[in-house]
This record gives structure tokens, sequence and C-alpha cells, in this order.
């Protein structure tokens, strides 16, 4: 399928309520400071009249620019831009870049196509964000929005936020909540459900001298398959009650969560995969991020805007650790709960040095660092129960949704409907074709999977 894209029209839109003097500059955080210097793009795709609310395209774009206009009035940071010492954001009220465009063909028979071929759907993200240079990235606007019709009706809406300004709860509550001001025309005096205070609580620091740089190996010229991965909830109930007998025997001593189970079975395949490759056991580092809302004991709201994730390092020895899958249910929950313990009570002074400290065993390291070819390095991460699948903006529920790829090993599960768990797995392609022949991958997923090959996104 050939698309060809044309752009109406861009503008700047900002809050319908002009931000208050007293919150013209907003601080930053420490958890904001380590959030990696890129845009965070996902994309919905709606079919045209899905909804009793019907309305036609032109009225339909004047109440996404008016609900965005809305919302931006209560979280007000993302109209704003980066300071020049990027511990701080300039709410001066500039705006978000808000695209229109229009693409060459059906939304049917794009939908159809984009099953077999993922890769298409990159094509809908905003341009400027897919390869943008360091330099370039404080004068960006923190989030970008593009709107792109299909013929006949169809509507694509891909949400690009600033990961130094706004983790995945954030960037994924914000959508929510604008869908939810577009279709109920909910005024800007009523919109309140995020907290601003997280710089004030935990601020910016100087990380030069207690903090590593956080670098995960850049592989530009590498070929990327991403495919994606159905588990139904009469599976996860099964793994379940096979992992219920190892807890009667005495080798697991808790329940695991679907989220635990699925971890562990694309770990335990992606160390076999490079087994395969490589002809021996090799170490295995998973980055698994942990919303820490809730879990700490910090006067914070459990809706704080900003990051509030740590990346807990999983860590996999072969002369340590078996490949009995409760073995890895076992490793992934204690790794996290260490993660969460070790932040979860002391000033703020205490969580800093924590993380640095955990951090520092890692990303410089000799053992596990960057620079280390013998360790198998991974993302694995979990968005169940954050809210974009419901994301209704007046036309339902979104058919089909797409999170941006990067040029690093990478999977992402979120919720399907009834129950099920999509996970969207991003792999080299000489690694992808051993993962999908992995038995526990055939297993698993009878079969539910989609192969799409993918171009690196930076």
């Amino acid at each position: 399928m050939e698309l060809n894209l044309e752009f109406i029209s861009t503008k700047l839109i900002k809050p319908s309520i002009p931000t208050p003097q007293h919150l013209k500059n907003y601080k930053l955080s420490f958890f904001d400071q380590l959030a990696e210097r890129e845009h965070m793009p996902l994309l919905l795709f709606y079919p045209h009249g899905n909804n009793d609310d019907n309305i036609n395209d032109d009225k339909f774009d004047e109440k996404l620019e008016i609900s965005l206009s809305r919302i931006l009035s209560h979280v007000y940071p993302a109209a704003g831009r980066l300071s020049m010492d990027r511990c701080s954001i300039d709410c001066l009220d500039q705006g978000v870049k808000f695209t229109k465009a229009k693409v060459n063909c059906q939304f049917n028979d794009f939908i159809n196509q984009v099953q077999n071929d993922l890769n298409l759907a990159l094509f809908f993200f905003p341009w400027d964000i897919q390869d943008l240079k360091d330099a370039d990235f404080d004068s960006t606007p923190p989030m970008v929005v593009q709107v792109t019709k299909f013929e006949c009706g169809g509507t694509a809406i891909s949400i690009s936020a600033s990961h130094p300004v706004m983790d995945g709860f954030s960037n994924f509550k914000f959508i929510y909540e604008w869908a939810k001001v577009c279709k109920l025309g909910i005024s800007a005096d009523q919109i309140d459900f995020m907290s601003f205070d997280f710089g004030e609580i935990l601020p910016a620091r100087d990380l030069s001298h207690i903090f590593p740089n956080r670098i995960h190996p850049i592989e530009l010229d590498a070929k990327f398959i991403a495919k994606r991965f159905f588990i139904n909830e009469q599976t996860i109930s099964s793994l379940r009650d096979k992992l219920t007998g190892v807890i009667d025997s005495g080798e697991l001593c808790f329940k695991p969560s679907r989220v635990e189970i699925i971890t562990a079975i694309l770990w335990r395949a992606l160390i076999r995969v490079s087994e395969a490759k490589h002809g021996y056991l090799r170490r295995s580092l998973v980055f698994f991020p942990v919303n820490l809302r809730g879990k700490i004991s910090l006067p914070l709201k459990e809706n704080a805007f900003g990051n509030y994730v740590m990346d807990a390092p999983i860590l996999f020895v072969p002369e340590k650790n078996k490949m009995e899958l409760h073995d890895f249910v076992t490793l992934i929950r204690n790794s996290v709960q260490k993660a969460i313990d070790a932040c979860a009570i002391g000033s703020a002074d205490d969580i800093i040095a924590t993380v640095a400290n955990s951090y520092k065993e890692i990303f410089p390291s000799k053992e596990w660092g960057t620079d280390n070819d013998e360790v198998d390095k991974c993302i694995i991460s979990s968005l169940c129960k954050f809210p974009m699948k419901d994301a209704d903006f007046g036309r339902g529920k979104p058919s089909l949704m797409h999170f941006g790829l990067r040029n690093f090993h990478s999977c992402w599960m979120y919720d399907e409907e009834c129950g099920s768990i999509c996970v969207q797995v991003d792999l080299k392609d000489s690694y992808m074709s051993l993962f999908e022949c992995e038995s526990d991958i055939k297993a698993f997923t009878n079969g539910n999977q989609e192969r799409i090959q993918l171009q690196p996104l930076l």
C-alpha cells in the first residue's frame, strides 16, 4: 500500500484560560531528570461513525481543538517549553503543536493492511519527533498532536509527549481525560484530575557528581521486526493454575499476577533465543519500569503529573538462576519489590541516593553496563490498567492502538478485550525469527500473532 500524506494546517493550541502568574514556572522533579530525552508517541485509530453522536469532520476537528485548549488550562506544563537550565518549564502558554492532515486511502483498507504490516502505522506519527536532535529537543513543544483523516471517514490521532515532562501514566491519563472533555463538552473550570507539586517535593538536583548517564545501546543500522501477541484470559488462568501447584509444593510462596507470569514467559523466551544464537546461555538484564505512585512515603498524590517511574533492574545469571518458569516469576517479584522497598521509606535525599546507587550498579558497570556485549538487555513494560484503550473522543473506542518503536529490544503489554493481554514485541530481525518459533511463545499465544517489519524509530 502506497500512502501519500497531505498536510492541511499546523497551529499552536493554547490554554483556553491563561496560566496564572504564580504558575508560570513549573519545577521539574528529580525523576523528571532521569527520563530519557525523547518523545513518546501513541497512535489511536478511530473509524467514522462509530458512535451515535455522529458529527461531520469539520465539527469534530473543532471539538478536538476546543477540548485540547480546555484541558491545557489544567495541564499547563504541556503547553510550555523547557527552560535553558532544563530544571523547569516556562509556562507562558506557548501552546501544543496541532497538525491536520489527510491520507489517500480508505480507513477499512488501511486497517486490513496494517494487521500484516504495522510499519504502515509509523506513517501517521508526527514527522518532527521521529529524528529529533538533542540540540532541538528543548525548543520542541512538550506535546505534539497530529490528526489525520482517511478518505470517506476514519481518523488517526497521534499524541507525542516529551518524556522529561511526563511519563506514560501522565501521558495516557492526559489522553483519556482529553477524550472525555471532547465527548462530553466539559468546561475548563471543571477539569481537575492531576496534581503539579512533585517538583517541590522532590526537586531537581545537580546530578553531575551523583548519577551516571543512563545510556541504552543504540543500533542505528539494525533492522527490527515487531510482532503483536494476544494472550487470552483462559490461557492466563491456566498458567496461574499450573503455578498454584508449585505454590503447594513450597517452591513458590505467592500467587503471581498476570503481568509477572507474562513477563516471565517473554524473558525466558528471549534468553533461550540468545542461547540459540550464541551457542551458550548468557547473562540477561531486564529494565522493568515501575510506577511509584502510591508506593512510597512522600506526601505525593497518586495522580501526580510528571515522571514518577524507576527502572527496576532484573538480573539473570546462568550460574546462579534456574530456568523454571516459577524461578523467573520469583526473580521478577523480588527484584521489583526490592526497588519499591528501597524507595518506600525515607526523605527525598534518601530516595535520590537509593535510586542513584541502584543505577550506578548497572549503567556504568563493567559487568552489566552498556559497553558489555556479553549481556543481553531489553525493556519489558506493563501498560495494563492504563486507560488509553478507553479514550473515546465521541466516536467510540479506538479500533487499533500503536506505540512508537525504539531501536532497542522491547516488550510492551497492555489490556485487550475480555481480560486478554496484547504484547507488542520489538526485536532485531535475527532474534524475532527465532522468538516466534520458541515453544513458550507458540504455546501461550495459541498462534494469535501478527508479524510486521519496521525501521528503527529514534
